[in-house]
């Protein structure tokens, strides 16, 4: 059974929905222009901005690479860019983990 979202989660999709609003606006770009370069649908670029949940992730992360951002949502989910990362880096992780 699939548990709904905890509230975090929803306020942390519209942020992000806002955020990357926020990038399309500051590059003057028109919500179809990112809709075409990210390929996908205007209404699936609006449920993004919405921050609506069950959007499919490879439309969200194609949106940040037509923004330009996609390679910093990438730094930011690296866990060695982190301190505790750094400070474990030396240390073998389990198998399971690495695959």
């Amino acid at each position: 059974m699939v548990r709904p979202p905890s509230g975090k989660v929803v306020r942390a999709g519209h942020q992000i929905g806002e955020q990357l609003t926020t990038w399309r606006k500051l590059l003057g770009l028109t919500a179809a222009q990112v809709a075409d370069r990210a390929g996908i649908a205007r209404s699936t670029l609006a449920r993004v901005e919405k921050g609506e949940g069950g959007v499919n992730f490879q439309a969200v992360l194609s949106m940040a690479r037509a923004l330009g951002v996609l390679d910093d949502l990438v730094r930011a989910t690296d866990p060695y860019e982190s301190d505790l990362g750094r400070a474990r880096a030396d240390q073998q992780l389990p198998k399971r983990v690495r695959s």
